[in-house]
């Protein structure tokens, strides 16, 4: 008999050949690429050595410099080197308000393009040129076409974000394999996974801030499964801001209010090399407009402490998240090239009260954690650990009253779909339109829009029987799809969410917080808005009922129900949930009398011109 030789899903059909995969942390201030060779990741270096590539591109007339080349421009011709293009992806030009040298053209709700010597420049392209950088360097130094990567975004990144960033691998030419949370690539690189033989379960803190974003998440470690309890952060929170809180003091201490480019250039520069020295001095001297200032470990740490303060705050918000306290996190991880800070390092330190741990360059440890899921995924390597990263912020649909119901609530793990069961608000209706929103209120006024899609074609019923089936599905990047069915006649509509801009910094602190601020408040305007739906459906259904048998009431009857209705339509123009329930229990006095009559009526219509002998023979 002959043998067939079969692969696993996703591996090749030779069990020899060794398909190529790489990690890639696209980072806001430095980017780099890895790979697995011989079972070990390893960070790939240009012709120079260099492993990181500085994530800022120069265009010139002439001209483009990418990394290393295009750092001396940045001094030189601020407004045409882009520099933390991170912090555009995926953002409105409305949500973008620090302080930078660009010239940004676009519709203030759109994602913004730049205006630089080669003309019109998106966030994306720009994203795509440093991706193309990192994926040639790859390939010269493995001699080999790349098969997939594993690009790293923040855990904090939102659907619009990870979108942005997923288009500019595919304009790269690079086959995306998944976009990973850059906490639980961390955990990956320091192998948090591999104590497989110990039998409780292990939870872990990654506190992981770069050039431009913050995250922090706790991770569980049981049975094989990497499960990320809880995250939090934020998308504009990192380096970058530290350096500009230098820079506000270094304006306050040499008296000037405004910069140009290229002086602000030149303090940004400076402020970058005094927090790194800091890691080795006590203190340190700064040359600015021919003045020099001093600045010493006591004094940076008062700077920066309004940044550090929020990192804490997101920190314990994402324990009580977690339900865990400190006694039980095993161990906490430093990601991001800003922990290199003493400051960052000895705060992580008092408030965790443990030593942190930082024995991977915090530079290279998303990379390599990259790298070693690129392989798994490509079918080069099988036993690694399941990792389940979840969705930050809950998503729900708009209800009848304005209100929310969540489908998946923040923190579920991913992939997930969530389906659930719908009807119709009125007789007849044959359209509806689906609202998707995120956040954590109960009210759609107070979560953010995703993107709205009618399903049209609904069969003609009776309010409430028809039956729309609505799932949401997040994929394992994070990205969301939303269907609509109508169960009995399959007509059936979707949207793929992908929002123009993501989520500001401002807008992500306030979904959350606002969701704990006001969760009592919400829990009375939820029952309010739903009292009310429930009172107008009441007289709606009312109405229907008196066009058709009105003849059934007397005139007293009729009298009654009328001023019920009076007095039931005055109380929900107010706010008062007992006032409105009391009118509503006085119309169904009025109202149940009336529907027993209709009741009678259409039985005495069934009944009428049968005999009860065929009844009794109907039964036989």
């Amino acid at each position: 008999m002959a043998l067939l030789q079969i692969a696993e899903p996703g591996q090749s059909s030779a069990p020899h050949e060794h398909r190529i995969a790489i990690g890639i942390d696209l980072g806001t201030t430095h980017s780099l690429v890895a790979t697995v060779l011989s079972g070990k990741a390893k960070v790939l270096s240009d012709e120079q050595g260099r492993v990181l590539l500085p994530s800022l591109v120069h265009y010139g007339v002439d001209s483009t410099a990418y990394g290393d080349a295009a750092k001396e421009f940045s001094t030189r011709d601020p407004q045409n080197t882009i520099i933390s293009i991170k912090r555009f992806m995926g953002r409105s030009q409305a949500d973008i308000k620090f302080q930078h040298p660009y010239h940004l053209i676009g519709d203030e709700k759109q994602m913004p393009a730049f205006e630089t010597a080669q003309g019109r420049k998106t966030p994306i392209e720009i994203s795509a040129d440093i991706l193309t950088q990192l994926k040639l360097r790859a390939e010269a130094s493995l001699q080999n076409p790349i098969n997939g990567a594993v690009i790293t975004v923040p855990a904090y990144f939102d659907e619009a974000q990870r979108q942005a960033t997923r288009d500019a691998a595919q304009l790269a030419g690079l086959n995306v394999l998944r976009l990973l949370n850059e906490p639980t690539a961390a955990a990956v690189a320091y192998g948090l996974d591999q104590d497989t033989q110990l039998a409780t379960d292990r939870n872990y803190v990654i506190y992981d801030l770069g050039g431009g974003t913050f995250d922090v998440s706790i991770l569980r470690f049981s049975q094989g499964v990497f499960e990320v309890l809880a995250t939090g952060g934020h998308t504009a929170l990192g380096g970058d801001d530290l350096d500009r809180l230098l820079i506000k003091w270094a304006k306050k201490q040499l008296a000037i209010d405004t910069l140009s480019d290229i002086d602000y250039a030149h303090f940004i520069v400076a402020a970058r090399q005094a927090k790194e020295a800091l890691s080795n001095a006590e203190r340190v001297e700064l040359t600015l407009l021919d003045q020099r200032l001093v600045l010493d470990r006591p004094t940076f740490e008062s700077i920066i402490q309004i940044a550090l303060d929020k990192t804490i705050s997101v920190c314990k918000r994402v324990l009580r998240d977690a339900k865990l306290s400190l006694d039980d996190i095993e161990s906490v991880v430093l990601v991001g090239g800003s922990t290199r800070s003493y400051a960052v390092q000895k705060l992580v330190r008092e408030v965790f009260q443990q030593e942190p741990l930082c024995t991977i360059n915090p530079d290279e440890v998303v990379a390599i954690g990259a790298a070693i899921t690129a392989n798994q995924l490509i079918g080069n390597q099988t036993d690694g650990s399941l990792l389940l990263d979840v969705t930050p912020l809950s998503l729900g649909i708009e209800t009848m009253g304005g209100l929310v119901e969540r489908l998946i609530s923040r923190n579920t793990a991913i992939p997930v779909a969530r389906r659930q069961e719908f009807t119709t608000y009125q007789d007849g209706q044959s359209a509806m339109l689906i609202h998707v929103v995120q956040g954590e209120r109960d009210l759609v006024e107070h979560c953010r829009s995703l993107g709205r899609f009618v399903l049209r074609g609904i069969p003609a019923m009776v309010a409430g029987q028809a039956r729309i089936e609505v799932t949401y599905q997040v994929d394992a990047d994070g990205l969301l799809t939303v269907a609509a069915r109508e169960t009995t006649s399959g007509v059936h509509a979707q949207i793929d969410i992908k929002p123009s801009f993501g989520i500001s910094d401002t807008d992500t602190e306030r979904l959350l917080l606002d969701g704990f601020e006001f969760a009592e408040q919400d829990k009375l305007l939820r029952h309010l808005n739903e009292v009310k739906v429930e009172a107008k459906r009441e007289l709606e259904a009312l109405e229907q009922a008196l066009k058709v048998d009105i003849e059934l009431l007397s005139a007293e009857q009729r009298m009654a129900l009328q001023q019920a209705q009076a007095q039931l339509s005055i109380q929900l123009e107010s706010s008062d949930v007992v006032a409105i329930e009391n009118a509503v229990e006085q119309l169904k006095i009025h109202s149940d009398a009336f529907a027993a009559a209709r009741m009678n009526q259409h039985i005495d219509h069934a009944l009428k011109g049968t005999k009860l002998d065929d009844w009794s023979n109907s039964n036989e």
